[in-house]
C-alpha cells in the first residue's frame, strides 16, 4: 500500500490490571452502540455518559509497553477505518504492518502506525476502544461522553422522565431513550419543556408513549425555525464589520427570518443622489485638546462644537450637528473625534416582542447614558421616490422611511430591503435612544449619517427603542443652523421615519400618545 506520509505515529496501551480497574469509568448511562464513528469530542454543554472500560493511550513521539489484546483491536479498527476512509476527497494510507503487531517486547508488543488519519478520527477510535488519550485531549471524565444534538420525544413512565436522544454525529436509527439522570444538557432540557409550554393548544403533557402528534409537529416545526434563524445570524456575522455581535432569537412564534431583506453595515446610495465627498482633513495631533484651546479640528472648521468627551460620549444637545475627522485627518483611528464611524460596539440582539410589535432590538451589555449604540442604515433615495414607495408601504401598514431633513426635505433613508440592526427598532414615546445628525466623508448638509445614542443608562437585556416622532426645544437647541432653519421642519428632528397616516402606538409607556403620528 502507497505511503503518502513518512511520520510516525505511535500507540501504547498500558496493561490494565490494577491500573485499568481503578481507571473505570462509572457513568451509568449509555450511548449508542456499535455504529462506527463519533465525529469529535463533545461540547461541554450538551454530554450524556456512557459506562466501559478503559486503557491509556498514547500519540506522538513515544514509545512504550502495548498490551496485545488491545492493540490488536485497536489497530485493526484503524486500518479498516483508514481502507474504508478513501472518499469525499480525502484519502489515507497505512503500511500493511500497521494491520498487527510485529515486534515482541518485555510485556508485549510495540506498535506502530504510519498514516495520515486526521486528529477527530483518532479521537473517535479512542472513545470507540474505551482508549483513554491525554494528548488527544480524550480523558477518563470526557471518554464515555457522547454529544446530544437534539431531544426528539418525551415521556413519562411511573413519575420518572425518558428523553429520546438524537446524538450528534449518529443517524436517526440510532436515537435512544435515557433517563433525565444521564443526560447533562440542561439547555436542550428547557428549550424543550419551554416549547411544550407555548405549543398551540395549550401547555402539553407526555404520557407512557411520548408527545402527542400536534406537540410532535410543533418541536419539529421549532427545530426548522431554529436552524434558519442561526442561519440567518451567522450570515449577519459574517457580513457585519463592526465589533459588536449580533444574536437573533424567536421564543414567541413560528416566524423565520423576514424575506426579502439584506443585511449591510453602510447605507446604499441609490440613482439620483449625488454625494459631496471631503476634500481636507484636520492637521491635530491631539483632536480634544486642540478643539478645546482654540476651537480648532473638524468641528470647528464647520463652526461647530466638538461633540464628545474623551471617553467618546455625546456632549452637545440634540439638533446640533455632530462632525467627525475623516480619511484626509491626520489622527488615527483611536482619535476621540471618531465614534459613529467605527460602528456598533456593543453586543445587541434581534427578538421577537410578545405583545404584537414584531421584531425588536434589545441590548446584551450594559450601556452607558449619551453612548453612541447604531447608525440608521438602509437606501439613500429622492424624496420623490420615497413618495411612490411609501404608498405601498401604506397599504402594508410598516414604516421605514426616514426622512432626511436636517437642511431640506430633499432626500430619504428606506431600510425597508437593505438596512442593518437598526430595521429592527421598535418606536416608543418614552425612547432610551436619541437620533443626531453626523457629518464625516460628506459635507453635503443635507445628507447626514443618522446615529442613535443613548438618552440614559440602558441595562443589559434592556429594549432599545426610539421615537419616531421625536421633538426638540429650538430654545435648547444651541446650534445657530438649526435654530434659524428649525420652521423648516415643523418642529420636529431632522432625521425621523416618514409620518404617513395614524398608525396605532403599542409601546406601553407611561406617556404613551396613543398614535406613532
Amino acid at each position: 500500500m502507497r505511503l503518502v506520509n513518512e511520520s510516525l505515529i505511535n500507540y501504547r496501551l498500558m496493561s490494565p490490571g490494577s491500573e485499568e480497574r481503578e481507571r473505570e469509568s462509572s457513568g451509568s448511562g449509555r450511548g449508542p452502540e456499535g455504529i462506527p464513528a463519533l465525529p469529535a469530542a463533545p461540547s461541554r454543554e450538551n454530554r450524556a455518559e456512557n459506562g466501559g472500560k478503559t486503557a491509556e493511550f498514547g500519540i506522538g513521539a513515544v514509545r512504550g509497553r502495548c498490551w496485545e489484546r488491545y492493540s490488536r483491536v485497536l489497530l485493526g479498527a484503524l486500518c479498516k477505518s483508514i481502507d474504508a476512509a478513501a472518499n469525499g476527497g480525502i484519502r489515507y494510507y497505512a503500511n500493511k504492518a500497521a494491520r498487527w503487531p510485529i515486534e515482541k517486547g518485555r510485556d508485549g508488543v510495540e506498535c506502530s502506525v504510519c498514516c495520515l488519519s486526521p486528529w477527530p478520527r483518532l479521537q473517535e477510535l479512542c472513545r470507540l476502544q474505551r482508549v483513554r488519550c491525554r494528548a488527544l485531549g480524550v480523558t477518563r471524565r470526557n471518554l464515555a461522553e457522547f454529544e446530544v444534538e437534539t431531544i426528539c420525544d418525551y415521556r413519562r413512565v411511573r413519575n420518572e422522565d425518558f428523553y429520546l436522544v438524537k446524538w450528534r454525529g449518529y443517524p436517526s436509527s440510532a436515537n435512544t431513550w435515557e433517563p433525565r439522570r444521564n443526560l447533562r444538557c440542561r439547555g436542550l432540557l428547557q428549550q424543550l419543556h419551554a416549547d411544550l409550554a407555548r405549543a398551540p393548544g395549550g401547555p402539553v403533557r407526555p404520557g407512557r408513549r411520548g408527545l402527542p402528534a400536534r406537540a410532535m409537529l410543533y418541536l419539529e416545526k421549532k427545530k426548522e425555525q431554529r436552524r434558519a434563524l442561526r442561519r440567518w445570524e451567522q450570515n449577519i456575522n459574517c457580513t457585519r464589520s463592526h465589533r459588536g455581535r449580533i444574536s437573533i432569537e424567536n421564543n414567541v412564534d413560528l416566524q423565520g427570518p423576514p424575506r426579502n431583506f439584506v443585511y449591510i453595515d453602510e447605507c446604499k446610495v441609490c440613482a439620483g443622489v449625488a454625494l459631496t465627498p471631503v476634500t481636507a482633513g484636520c492637521e491635530c495631533q491631539d483632536c480634544l485638546a486642540e478643539a478645546k484651546t482654540n476651537g480648532g479640528c473638524c468641528p470647528g472648521a464647520s463652526q461647530s462644537r466638538f461633540a464628545y468627551n474623551q471617553d467618546g460620549q455625546v456632549r452637545i444637545r440634540p439638533g446640533q450637528p455632530i462632525y467627525e475627522c475623516n480619511s484626509h485627518c491626520r489622527c488615527g483611528a483611536e482619535c476621540p473625534n471618531r465614534v459613529v464611524q467605527r460602528g456598533i460596539r456593543y453586543d445587541l440582539c434581534i427578538f421577537r416582542t410578545n405583545d404584537g410589535r414584531g421584531w425588536g432590538v434589545r441590548t446584551l451589555q450594559r450601556i452607558r447614558k449619551n453612548s453612541f449604540v447604531m447608525e440608521y442604515v438602509g437606501e439613500i433615495i429622492t424624496s420623490e421616490e420615497a413618495e411612490r414607495r411609501g404608498q405601498v408601504y401604506d397599504r402594508q401598514g410598516v414604516t421605514y422611511l426616514f426622512d432626511l431633513d436636517y437642511i431640506d426635505d430633499v432626500y430619504t433613508v428606506d431600510a425597508a430591503h437593505y438596512g442593518n440592526i437598526s430595521h429592527f427598532v421598535n418606536h416608543s414615546c418614552d425612547p432610551n435612544l436619541q437620533v443626531y445628525n453626523v457629518f464625516i466623508e460628506n459635507l453635503d448638509q443635507r445628507l447626514p449619517r443618522i446615529a442613535l445614542f443613548a438618552t440614559r443608562p440602558i441595562r443589559a437585556g434592556e429594549e432599545l427603542t426610539f421615537d419616531y416622532n421625536m421633538h426638540v426645544d429650538p430654545v435648547d437647541a444651541e446650534s445657530t443652523r438649526m435654530d434659524s432653519n428649525f420652521g423648516l421642519v415643523g418642529g420636529s428632528l431632522g432625521g425621523s421615519p416618514r409620518a404617513r397616516g395614524r398608525i396605532e402606538c403599542k409601546c406601553g409607556a407611561a406617556s404613551c400618545r396613543k398614535f406613532l403620528f
